[in-house]
C-alpha cells in the first residue's frame, strides 16, 4: 500500500544515461489560448463547481455525475486494452487531517477495509478476488498521502458479474467496514511492519526537510505512515470515529474506466450507492501554513549514507489562478523556461569534470495555501561549494539574461512532439490515461481535455512562445532566492558549517555574469549508411501473425504489426554477450555497459545528441541480459527510421569518450555509501558471493575495483560482440511490415556481416549452488528495530516449460501461505515474499526462496513460522481453495498478455533464436489448469527440504558502527 509524499521534496535527482525527448506530460497538461472553445457545459459545472467558469473544453466522453447524497462518479468507456476495466474509490481524506492522537490512522483505515466489512467477513475480501483472478498486489491495492485516499481494483474480465462485485466492495469500503476490535489488533502488527520497513535514511531526511521548509505545518507532522505511539494505541472505536467523519458521499468518488457500456455502469453505480446516507461535514484539510516572510535559516542534516546535497528556498503565496486557456498557456511558458534552466544544468553535470552531480530548478504549489521556489544541487563528495557556485551561476543568469532562440526552440520542439503524439493515439489511449485525468480533476480542479483539442490549441499559439514571454512567465511566478532557506545533508558537516554555506551563497549572488550565447544543433550526422542490406529469407508464422526476416549480414528481424496502440511502436535489439562476457578472470567486463551512451558517437557528444534529437522520440537506452546486450525504445511510426539510424550509429561508431567517468566514479561512491543502509541492501551485496562461494562473475567487488574501470576498458572488453556478435531486432506495433523492412535495410541490414548465430559460451555457463547451509548472519546499517529473514533453496532450469509452471504456481501458492501465516496470524510482516527463478541461461541453475522483513524482537517467530509454510506445504496436497487463488490471477495473465505491445513484445524478441518460447506460452494455460495439489505437493518435497535450506538474517549492525552501514 503505497504512500504519496509531496513531490517537490521527496523528488530524487535522477541522472539518467537515455535519450527520450519526451516530455513528461499529463495528456492534457500542455495547452495554449485559443479563439472559441466551447468550456465546460453547465450540468458538468453544477457538479465540479471549481471548474464551472473555465473555458478550457471538456471531454465529454468522460460520463460524470451526483447522486442525491452527494457523491459523484466519473464513467469512462474504453477498450484498451480490450475487454479489460478498472475501479477507483476516491477519498478527500489524507494524513492532514488527523488529529494529534490520530497519526497514521488514515493510512490504518485503508488496511482495514481489507479486513472485514458489513456483508465480507474479514480475511474473505483478498480470497473472493483472487478467486475472480485478481493478484494481491498488482490488482488490488490502495494508497494514502497527504490529502488523498484511493483505492484500485484492476479488472481482468469486463464482465457484468465481476463489475458488480468490485461495485459492492468498494461499497463496502465506503461506509460498512466493521472495525473490529480483534481484527484491529492484528492489523497492527503488519501496519507497524510496515512503518518499520520504510523507516529508511531517505524517508527521514525528507521528514527533516518538511520540518525546516515548512516548520509548523501540518504535512510536516502528518507523515502518511504515522506514529508508532499513536499505531500502538489504536482501537476500533479510535479509527471508526475517524472513518465516520471523512468516508461521507460528498467527500467520496467512484471512478470505472474500462471496456464496458457507460449507462450499465452507471445505473450500477446509482443501485450499489445511492442507499449511502449522507452526514455532516468535516473541517476541510489544512497543509500549512506557509509563510513568505520566512528566510535567512540554515540547516544541517547528516547521515552517513546520503549524499551531499544542497537545497534553497523561498516559500510564497499562492498564485496559480483556476484552470483556463489562459493559465495554462502560461504554464506551459513557464515549463519552457524551467525545463531551459534545468537543460544548462543538466549540460554542465555532462562535462569531462562536472561542477556537481546532478541539479535542478524549479517553482512547485504547496497544495493551494502557498508555492515555493527551490536551486538544489546533488554535490560530489566534498565539492559542496564548486556544485553550489555552479547552479547558482546559471539559476542567476537565467533570471538576469533570459533564453536564447535555440534554447526554447529545443524545449518546444520536446512539448510539440508530446502534444502531437498523443493527438495521434488518443483513440488508443490505456485505462490509467483517463483514471489519471479523473483524479486529477476531482483532486487539482482540472479539466480533462482531448489530445485534438489540445494540439490545436498549442498550434494556435505556438509563435507566441518567446525567449521574452518565456522570461517574464518564470519571473512572475519564481520567488527570488534572497536571503534563502539553505538545507545541507551528507554523510558530515561541511566544513565551517552554516555560516561557510551562507557566506558560500552570499558570494555566489556577487560574482559577475555572462549572457548565454545562441548555439544552433547540428542536423543528426548519421543518415546514410550505404547500400542496404539484402533479405535472404522472409517467413510468417500463420498462427501468431509473426513475420521473422534474416538479412544477407545476418540480422534477423521479428515483426508484430499490431492495432492495441495507435501511433506506438515498441523496438527491442538484443545482441549476443551480456553477463555472459564477465568471467572469473574479468568479472566486470560489461559493468559500466548501461554508461555507454554517454560516450555518444563519434560525430556528437551525448549532451549534444539530445540537443540534435529534440522533438523526436527516440531512446538510447542500452543494458545487459544474462546473455545479451539489450536496447529497448518505444518510438512512433514517423521516428522509427531515427530510432533505427540511432541503433545503427551506436553500433558503428560508439565513441567510448571518457567525459561521463567522472559521474561514474561518483555514483559508484555513493552507492558503496548506502548500500549497506538497509536490510534488504545489506542482504543484496552479500547474496550472490554466499550462494555462487565467492564466484567472482556473481560477488559484489570491492569499490576500489568499479573506481578503476574506464571507457577504454569497456571498449576492449564489449567491442568485438556489439560489432561482430549475432543481432535479432524486433518490432512490435503500429507498424507497416513491408515499409519496416525497408528501413531496417537502410540501417542495421547494412552494417559489415556479423556471426549468424548466438554463441553457447560452454566455458562460461556454469553456476553452483553453495553447499554450505549453515545459517548466515548479516548486518546492515539502518534503523536498529529493522530484520530480515529469508530462506533460499537450490532448484533447477528453465528448460522443462511444465515444470517451470509448476514452480510459478509453487511460487504464488507459498505467498499466499506466507500471507495467511506471517502477516495475518502473527500480524508481523508487511509484505512477506515468495519467488521462484529458474535460469534460462545457465543448466541445471534455479532458486526458490522465502523471506520476510520484521521486527529483530521477532525474527524467531517468524522464522518458525516460515518453516511452519513450508512444513505444511511438505505435509500433504494444498486446500483446492489456495489452489484456485493462486491459478486464477495466473490464467488471467496468460489471457492478457497478448493485448499489450509489451506482452506481444515477450514472444516476438527471441522469435528466431528462442521460438519454443512460443510454443511455450501456446500451451501455457492448459498445463497451469492441469496442475494438481499432488503436482505443487511433489515439487514442495523434492525442492524445499528445510534441512537443505540457506538462511539469512539481517541484523542491525550490533556497535556504534551501525551508523557507517557496515
Amino acid at each position: 500500500m503505497k504512500i504519496r509524499t509531496l513531490a517537490v521534496l521527496t523528488t530524487a535527482l535522477a541522472l539518467p544515461l537515455t535519450l527520450q525527448p519526451v516530455a513528461v506530460l499529463a495528456q492534457d497538461s500542455v495547452v495554449a489560448q485559443s479563439q472559441g472553445t466551447v468550456g465546460v457545459p453547465a450540468e458538468i459545472g453544477a457538479i465540479f463547481p471549481e471548474i464551472a467558469a473555465s473555458d478550457l473544453p471538456f471531454d465529454t466522453d468522460y460520463r460524470v455525475g451526483r447522486l442525491d447524497n452527494g457523491m459523484r462518479y466519473i464513467i469512462r468507456s474504453n477498450a484498451t486494452p480490450p475487454e479489460q476495466g478498472s475501479v477507483y474509490f476516491w477519498v478527500d481524506f489524507g494524513s492532514v487531517s488527523e488529529s494529534d492522537d490520530e497519526e497514521g490512522y488514515a493510512h490504518f483505515i485503508e488496511h482495514m477495509a481489507f479486513n472485514g466489512s458489513e456483508n465480507i467477513p474479514e480475511g474473505e475480501m483478498i480470497s473472493l478476488l483472487e478467486r475472480e483472478g485478481l493478484a494481491f498486489g498488482a490488482d488490488t491495492n490502495a494508497s494514502t498521502s497527504f490529502d488523498t485516499t484511493l483505492y484500485r481494483l484492476d479488472l481482468p474480465r469486463n464482465d457484468m458479474d465481476l463489475l458488480d462485485t468490485a461495485l459492492m466492495i468498494m461499497r463496502e469500503t465506503a461506509s460498512n467496514l466493521t472495525f473490529d476490535n480483534e481484527a484491529v489488533d492484528r492489523e497492527k502488527g503488519v501496519v507497524l511492519s510496515e512503518q518499520r520497513v520504510r523507516d529508511t535514511f531517505q524517508l527521514r531526511n525528507v521528514v527533516d526537510s518538511l520540518g525546516f521548509g515548512f516548520p509548523g505545518s501540518r504535512i510536516s507532522q502528518r507523515m502518511p505512515i504515522g506514529q508508532i505511539e499513536d499505531l500502538q494505541a489504536a482501537t476500533g472505536d479510535k479509527l471508526r470515529d475517524l472513518y465516520n467523519r471523512y468516508y461521507r458521499p460528498d467527500n467520496t468518488a467512484i471512478i470505472v474506466v474500462g471496456d464496458f457500456d457507460a449507462d450499465a455502469v452507471e445505473a450500477a453505480v446509482r443501485e450499489k450507492f445511492g442507499d449511502w446516507r449522507a452526514t455532516p461535514s468535516a473541517p476541510a484539510a489544512v497543509f500549512g501554513p506557509v509563510d513568505p516572510a520566512y528566510a535567512g535559516e540554515t540547516r544541517i542534516y547528516t547521515d552517513p549514507a546520503l549524499p551531499e546535497q544542497i537545497t534553497v528556498a523561498r516559500n510564497g503565496n499562492y498564485i496559480t489562478p483556476p484552470d483556463t486557456d489562459a493559465s495554462r498557456f502560461d504554464q506551459l511558458l513557464r515549463q519552457v523556461g524551467y525545463g531551459i534552466v534545468n537543460r544548462r544544468l543538466q549540460s554542465l553535470s555532462r562535462e569531462e569534470d562536472p561542477p556537481f552531480r546532478g541539479a535542478s530548478f524549479g517553482t512547485n504549489d504547496f497544495f493551494r495555501e502557498g508555492r515555493s521556489t527551490t536551486l538544489t544541487v546533488l554535490a560530489a563528495d566534498g565539492e559542496w561549494q564548486r556544485g553550489l557556485a555552479a547552479a547558482q551561476s546559471e539559476y542567476r543568469r537565467a533570471l538576469a539574461y533570459g533564453f536564447t532562440q535555440s534554447e526554447v526552440a529545443e524545449q518546444v520542439a520536446t512539448i510539440r512532439n508530446a502534444v502531437e503524439t498523443n493527438a495521434a493515439g488518443a483513440a488508443t489511449r490505456n485505462n490509467a490515461t483517463f483514471v489519471g485525468g479523473a483524479v486529477t480533476l476531482l483532486r487539482d480542479g482540472r479539466v480533462p481535455t482531448t489530445p485534438a483539442s489540445t494540439l490545436e490549441r498549442f498550434n494556435a499559439l505556438a509563435s507566441a512562445i518567446t525567449p521574452e514571454a518565456v522570461l517574464a512567465a518564470v519571473q512572475r511566478e519564481a520567488i527570488p532566492l534572497e536571503d534563502p532557506l539553505i538545507r545541507y545533508s551528507g554523510p558530515a558537516a561541511p566544513d565551517g558549517g552554516a555560516e561557510a554555506l551562507r557566506t558560500a551563497w552570499n558570494a555566489g549572488m556577487a560574482a559577475e555574469l555572462a549572457a548565454n550565447t545562441n548555439v544552433e544543433a547540428p542536423p543528426f550526422a548519421y543518415t546514410d549508411f550505404g547500400t542496404p542490406g539484402q533479405v535472404v529469407s522472409d517467413t510468417v508464422r500463420e498462427d501468431l501473425g509473426i513475420r521473422e526476416v534474416r538479412f544477407a549480414n545476418g540480422l534477423m528481424l521479428n515483426l508484430k504489426p499490431t492495432t492495441l496502440q495507435d501511433d506506438r511502436v515498441l523496438v527491442q535489439l538484443n545482441i549476443d554477450g551480456g553477463q555472459l562476457l564477465a568471467t572469473r578472470d574479468n568479472p566486470l567486463a560489461v559493468a559500466m555497459f548501461s554508461s555507454l551512451p554517454s560516450g555518444g558517437l563519434g560525430q556528437h557528444t551525448f549532451d549534444e545528441l539530445q540537443s540534435v534529437l529534440a522533438g523526436r522520440q527516440v531512446a538510447f537506452n542500452v543494458g545487459t541480459s544474462d546473455d545479451t546486450f539489450r536496447w529497448n525504445a518505444g518510438t512512433t511510426p514517423r521516428d522509427l527510421e531515427l530510432q533505427l539510424q540511432l541503433m545503427t550509429a551506436a553500433i558503428q561508431d560508439a565513441a567510448f569518450r571518457p567525459t561521463a567517468e567522472a559521474q561514474y566514479r561518483r555514483n559508484i561512491t555513493s552507492f558503496f555509501r548506502q548500500y549497506r543502509a538497509t536490510p534488504g541492501g545489506a542482504l543484496g551485496s552479500e547474496l550472490g558471493g554466499i550462494v555462487s562461494d565467492n564466484d567472482p562473475r556473481f560477488t559484489l567487488q570491492p569499490e576500489d575495483a568499479y573506481l578503476a574501470l574506464s571507457f577504454a576498458k569497456l571498449r576492449e572488453d564489449v567491442m568485438d560482440r556489439w560489432q561482430n556478435g549475432a543481432m535479432e531486432l524486433a518490432l512490435v506495433g503500429d507498424i507497416d511490415a513491408d515499409a519496416a523492412v525497408a528501413l531496417v535495410a537502410r540501417t542495421l541490414g547494412t552494417l559489415p556481416q556479423r556471426e549468424t548465430t548466438f554463441r553457447d559460451y560452454a566455458d562460461n555457463i556454469d553456476r553452483t549452488f553453495t553447499a554450505e547451509r549453515q545459517a548466515r548472519t548479516i548486518y546492515h546499517g539502518g534503523a536498529p528495530n529493522q530484520a530480515l529473514v529469508q530462506m533460499m533453496w537450490p532448484t533447477r532450469d528453465d528448460s522443462d516449460p511444465v515444470e517451470s509452471l509448476r514452480f510459478s504456481m509453487l511460487q504464488r501458492v507459498m505467498r499466499l501461505e506466507l500471507t495467511d501465516i506471517v502477516r495475518e496470524e502473527l500480524g508481523q510482516a508487511y509484505s512477506p515474499g515468495a519467488g521462484s527463478d529458474l535460469s534460462q541461461v545457465y543448466p541445471g541453475y534455479g532458486t526458490f526462496d522465502i523471506s520476510a522483513e520484521v521486527d529483530v524482537s521477532q525474527v524467531e517467530p517468524t522464522r518458525e513460522a516460515m518453516l511452519r509454510a513450508i512444513t505444511l506445504l511438505r505435509a500433504g496436497p494444498l486446500d483446492e481453495d489456495v489452489l484456485v487463488r493462486a491459478r486464477q490471477p495466473l490464467l488471467e495473465g496468460l489471457g492478457n498478455l497478448l493485448d499489450s505491445n509489451a506482452g506481444w513484445m515477450t514472444l516476438v524478441d527471441r522469435a528466431q533464436t528462442e521460438p519454443d518460447r512460443i510454443e511455450r506460452y501456446q500451451t501455457a494455460a492448459d498445463v497451469v489448469r492441469a496442475i494438481t495439489p499432488e503436482d505443487l505437493h511433489a515439487l514442495a518435497l523434492r525442492y524445499l527440504d528445510p534441512a537443505e535450506r540457506l538462511e539469512f538474517v539481517v541484523l542491525p549492525t550490533p556497535d556504534e558502527d551501525a551508523a557507517t552501514g557496515g
